[in-house]
């Protein structure tokens, strides 16, 4: 069990740690919070140098028990990179490596930033097509942590199929690459456990326990499926471990050539079910991307000014194609123009270059600055936002998170991934409504319910975190659950690698203080201050420290 952190100090910092160590309040509460609607106040903070520093400062925690939660850019949202312990903030390591032009590869630090790499692939006419909304500032390894998704996961996949290897510090600070193209690193004692247990899982629990059939995203428990797949690896049982079996401190991702030309169209329905079954086409007709717009979402867009969709829209539908050539471009275009046009769409409005394509793309992007205008009475807390399920249970997972917030007369903004029936949700909470928190806990245990009946998953691409884990028995059955505990077990059976995060410690519930409860205990009027900033910027990936750099560092 890791220590009682409660007297750290920064003379307690490991010999040899030339990063940063901070153990100050002003430091701590700048590492608080992240993306999601969790506070905690960790331990201290540790910012290490080089892979040389992490790997001292994991030996140093197994030796003590101290807990060590990793972090990026923190913009996580199921609190994955927010708790007690020591946070880890990785963010400098951020090296880019140059780009294999030939092999179509790039290696680079896990602290850096995914635009940052695919903007170094792109000058070689090369790209990282995995690309959350989140690509401007969240980091490679967040992404390697949670099995990122986004958008354009309909035709190319999460991160997992486009990691070639990783470079890892294990449980006692052994630092190993594994790679698909080399032999494991067996020398390394967490990476024979690790190997073991995936055998006796494969040996002992049937593949079909280990997945949720037709859900196309999935970020939820460990990837112990695909490791264990027809030509799979330990690449994949690590992607999306959310640094509970290892830290990560360099990656090496596969590229694409650039697309030579791209459309989008916009579709807006007069009902929920035609909009569904169209996303459900979308891949079929060749689309890169479907991103569905509901009714809640639009009528919040619509306060900041003319969206230009008729009042009576249930729901609009974005797509994108891409071709080899213009010609092929717009076929796959008009392919999806004419399957949709037959199948429901009131309006249908084509973008066939960039400018057009942005304005297209804008809606997408129009409730986000109205929703931070909603405080201080309302607040956007982001507790159901990740559920993906079958495409045929779509609109039926849809309307009845609609339903639950009607009934508990919380408004809620939906929107998403409607190609893999991934829908992210918004509820907007009114914090000065007595019994508000007893409304979310509600709203919370009754969507994961109807999730699981619908034979989905909590975590599209979001990741469990600390706020899903405790719910992973509403989803996965006892024998998929003892396989993630036999694989954390391995990997970490000091368990000092953020504990509490995708394995439930024993008695944890999904969050305790919730960073917009007027009544948490407030953090430093400073600290305070550059939060607010960072989320009002979306400047997620700023070095917290900056804003303690000249404080004391006891």
């Amino acid at each position: 069990m890791p220590a009682d952190l409660s007297h750290l100090t920064a003379a307690d910092a490991p010999s040899g740690f030339r990063g940063p160590f901070r153990t100050d309040l002003l430091a701590r509460a700048l590492y608080a919070e992240g993306a999601g609607i969790a506070r905690c106040l960790p331990a201290a903070v540790a910012v290490p140098a080089d892979v040389d520093d992490v790997g001292g400062l994991v030996a140093w925690a197994k030796r003590t028990g101290t807990a060590l939660i990793p972090r990026g850019s923190g913009s996580g949202m199921a609190a994955g990179a927010v708790g007690p312990g020591v946070v880890v903030d990785l963010s400098r390591l951020d090296r880019l490596g140059p780009v294999d032009t030939e092999l179509e590869r790039l290696r680079a630090g896990t602290g850096a930033l995914r635009g940052g790499i695919d903007r170094a692939a792109r000058a070689q006419r090369l790209r990282f097509p995995v690309d959350p909304s989140s690509g401007a500032f969240c980091t490679i390894g967040g992404m390697l942590a949670t099995n990122a998704a986004g958008a354009r996961t309909l035709r190319f996949g999460a991160t997992r199929p486009w990691i070639v290897g990783v470079r890892c510090v294990f449980d006692d600070g052994s630092d190993a690459w594994v790679h698909r193209d080399r032999l494991l690193p067996l020398h390394v004692p967490a990476v024979q456990r690790l190997v073991r247990a995936l055998e006796e899982i494969g040996r002992r629990v049937p593949a079909e326990l280990l997945v949720h059939a037709g859900v196309r995203k999935e970020s939820s428990g460990y990837g112990v499926a695909a490791a264990l797949a027809p030509g799979g690896h330990l690449v994949d049982l690590l992607v999306g471990s959310e640094g509970t079996l290892a830290f990560f401190t360099e990656v090496e991702v596969a590229l694409l050539p650039v697309a030579t030309s791209t459309a989008t169209v916009l579709a807006t329905f007069g009902s929920l079910e035609a909009a569904t079954e169209c996303a459900g086409q979308a891949a079929a007709l060749g689309a890169t991307a479907c991103e569905l717009l509901d009714r809640t979402f639009l009528s919040v867009a619509a306060r900041g000014g003319a969206t230009g969709v008729p009042t009576n829209a249930e729901a609009v539908l974005i797509a994108e194609v891409e071709g080899d050539t213009t010609d092929a471009c717009r076929g796959y275009l008009s392919g999806v123009m004419q399957s949709w046009r037959s199948s429901g769409a009131m309006e249908l409005h084509a973008g066939l270059d960039p400018e057009a394509e942005h304005r297209l793309w804008a809606l997408r992007h129009a409730a986000s600055p109205i929703l931070s205008q909603l405080a201080p009475q309302l607040r956007s807390m982001q507790f159901i936002e990740d559920s993906c399920v079958p495409p045929s249970h779509f609109p039926a997972y849809v309307r009845g998170v609609r339903d639950r917030l009607d009934r508990a007369g919380v408004m809620g903004v939906i929107f998403g991934h409607a190609g893999d029936a991934h829908a992210h949700v918004n509820p907007l909470v009114d914090t000065t409504r007595p019994g508000w928190r007893e409304t979310v806990e509600s709203v919370l245990l009754d969507v994961c319910n109807l999730t699981a009946r619908l034979g989905g998953t909590l975590a599209g691409e979001h990741g469990d975190g600390r706020l899903r884990a405790p719910l992973l028995e509403r989803v996965w059955g006892l024998e998929a659950r003892a396989a993630f505990a036999h694989v954390k077990e391995a990997a970490d059976p000091s368990g000092i690698l953020n504990p509490g995060c995708k394995v439930a410690t024993p008695g944890a519930v999904p969050f305790e203080v919730l960073r917009h409860d007027p009544a948490a205990p407030a953090l430093p009027a400073e600290a305070a201050a550059v939060l607010a900033d960072i989320e009002r910027t979306r400047d997620w990936s700023r070095f917290r420290l900056e804003a303690a750099l000249g404080a004391t560092t006891s």
